[in-house]
């Protein structure tokens, strides 16, 4: 019996050595306060009340460019309408030429054919300087396709240059009441934790975001 009740006298101190109280949490996340969405609807366009980036969106689909000037990004003007007029440009360019040699594919064709009218008669100042034989034809034909395939190229780039100005003026919209010029700080720390009977050493890192945001000021387009 005593036997047992030294073993456990000598067991209680090691158990309390071996205890471990948690200390405060060295992270702690505050959110910030939440913004109603009414109050975020403080812009008008058209009779209806609506968020900067849905204004911004909506002034580029309307008309290409006005996105930017809305978000006091003049210098992104010369960008986007060199997009679009370069790729509609292009676009103009190509489809000029595939309708001029598919008028001078049809009409080669229709000579084939026993035609003799005027629709068999290539008036195009490019497509009819080919040979009227087997070797002209296909030439004719390979520049045929060549046009046709880059006025579709073409017209899906005007899609992503207009896109792309969309997209370009809601991210600048969303980003109009954040200061994003400061960098994130990081603190590194050492420091000893609290264990009773054993202290040990640590490492705290503190991360810190150092964005702010303006004060809203509803602006008028």
């Amino acid at each position: 019996m005593l036997p047992a009740v030294g073993l456990f006298c000598l067991a209680a101190p090691a158990a309390r050595a071996q205890a471990v109280t948690a200390g405060p949490d060295s992270v702690r996340v505050q959110a910030g306060p939440t913004v109603a969405d009414s109050l975020r609807r403080n812009q008008r366009l058209l009779g209806m009340r609506v968020t900067r980036p849905q204004k911004a969106v909506l002034l580029a689909a309307m008309l290409p460019g006005a996105g930017q000037v809305y978000n006091h990004k003049y210098w992104k003007l010369p960008l986007v309408y060199g997009a679009l007029g370069g790729t509609v440009a292009a676009e103009v360019f190509y489809w000029q030429r595939y309708r001029e040699f598919k008028r001078g594919v049809d009409a080669r064709r229709n000579r084939q054919n026993g035609l003799t009218g005027p629709e068999s008669v290539d008036t195009g100042t490019r497509s009819g300087v080919y040979t009227q034989d087997a070797a002209g034809d296909a030439q004719q034909f390979n520049a045929l396709r060549f046009y046709r395939s880059n006025r579709d190229v073409f017209f899906a780039y005007i899609g992503l240059a207009y896109g792309a100005q969309i997209l370009d003026a809601l991210v600048d919209a969303h980003l109009y009441d954040f200061d994003v010029s400061d960098n994130l700080s990081l603190n590194v720390q050492p420091y000893a934790l609290p264990v009773p009977g054993s202290p040990s050493f640590g490492l705290a890192f503190t991360f810190t975001p150092r964005t702010a945001a303006k004060s809203v000021v509803p602006r008028r387009f």
